[in-house]
């Protein structure tokens, strides 16, 4: 066993657990980086291997998504519909059900975090104008957000690996994860509803936020590119990571929207985050730990290539260092036919379960949080615990009866 190896690797396992490393100002994309600069520098790989390490097209494909949902916030698309369906003419309850509707969808064709970082705001200030609470509508967004986003193979990053590593068909997955992720946005509704029922009304006045422009012509121009490739994904074989390039390439040609614009909106961080872990477990797939930590597991009677022990382990590990370090930890146990639905199901819906459970969550927090909204770990696990366990005992059920 390599004990520099281990150790950086508990390292920045520790890192994604704990958000930081005591002591040092480092958050989870600076922990992965280091953790990636200390196996080259450490000698445990060199340059060449390393860069082989990076898997270029689940890179390529969520960098393409991030392009075009830069192109929709730039047009204000996300804050033309968020405003629209706050001031929509509905009792609370309904607005909420709409707004899951909305937001899951979204989640669905583009990354849910961006959705999250998108709407949140904008969210806030509609309920503002209504005198209506914004608590339950921040938990109806990012809860959908959520469970929207594990629809399809580009809804989330995890899945988008997942997909890409194990060669998913875009349709079969949409046909075997549909009826989880329907049944996971009704949990919602009713979850929230039932919690807030006395609530609805605003108790303190936020902060609203700034009101962005709406451009008709960038937001048309994004949507159809949206539309172009949602077709490409389902209707043709093309590899999903060249449809997203070429989006991408097609928004950079632009004679209004200045390329610095785009850049500037891609998630950079979560790129970088990709490419230290991709080099970490590179380096520890080079040696002996992973059988060997197999073979402990199995003599204790786990079996992580088992369908049962996948899930769990993918809903435990989500909530302990974050979804996508879960995930890549646990593809090489995929090994099951079903363990790709699987494995991209049970991770994306066990982010709601707590607030460091997903991105989505953390963002929706921060944004209500400079808006004057505080949406504390406590408000968000009475929602949060109950729509995950109740969403994943459906979804493990319907695995069961579909797939397995």
């Amino acid at each position: 066993m390599d004990h520099f190896v281990t150790l950086i690797f508990l390292l920045v396992y520790l890192g994604m657990f704990l958000g930081r490393l005591p002591g040092l100002a480092l958050d989870r994309t600076g922990i992965a980086l280091l953790g990636a600069l200390l196996m080259v520098v450490g000698g445990r790989l060199d340059l060449t291997t390393a860069w082989a390490a990076i898997d270029l097209p689940t890179m390529a494909l969520l960098f393409g998504l991030m392009i075009l949902s830069a192109q929709l916030r730039l047009g204000g698309f996300y804050s033309c519909l968020t405003r629209r369906l706050a001031s929509a003419k509905l009792t609370p309850g309904a607005l909420l059900a709409l707004l899951i509707c909305i937001s899951a969808l979204l989640s669905a064709l583009l990354v849910n975090d961006i959705v999250c970082l998108a709407m949140a705001p904008m969210l806030v200030e509609g309920c503002a104008r209504r005198k209506l609470n914004p608590i339950p509508f921040l938990l109806g967004l990012v809860c959908a957000a959520n469970i929207g986003s594990a629809a399809t193979l580009i809804g989330n990053p995890q899945n988008i690996l997942i997909g890409q590593t194990l060669q998913l068909s875009f349709v079969d997955y949409l046909g075997v994860a549909i009826i989880p992720v329907l049944a996971g946005l009704a949990i919602s509704w009713l979850v929230i509803a039932r919690a807030y029922h006395h609530r609805w009304i605003l108790v303190v006045t936020p902060d609203v936020a700034p009101v962005k422009v709406f451009d008709a012509w960038q937001t048309v121009k994004g949507l159809i590119i949206l539309l172009m490739i949602t077709g490409a994904f389902l209707f043709a074989s093309w590899p999903r990571e060249l449809v997203a390039l070429a989006a991408a390439a097609l928004l950079l040609t632009s004679r209004r929207t200045a390329s610095r614009q785009l850049l500037n909106l891609v998630d950079w961080q979560l790129l970088l985050l990709f490419m230290g872990l991709f080099v970490v477990h590179q380096a520890l797939a080079a040696g002996d730990l992973p059988a060997r930590s197999l073979d402990a597991l199995a003599a204790c009677g786990i079996d992580i290539t088992r369908p049962g022990w996948l899930f769990g382990l993918a809903a435990v590990l989500s909530n302990l260092v974050s979804n996508v370090p879960a995930v890549m930890l646990l593809l090489p146990a995929a090994k099951h036919p079903a363990a790709g639905p699987l494995l991209a199901l049970a991770s994306t819906l066990a982010g709601n379960l707590l607030v460091i459970g997903s991105i989505a969550n953390i963002i929706v927090v921060d944004q209500a949080a400079r808006l004057g909204v505080s949406l504390g770990w406590r408000e968000h696990a009475r929602v949060g615990v109950p729509v995950t366990l109740l969403s994943l005992a459906v979804t493990a059920g319907w695995l069961w009866w579909v797939v397995l």
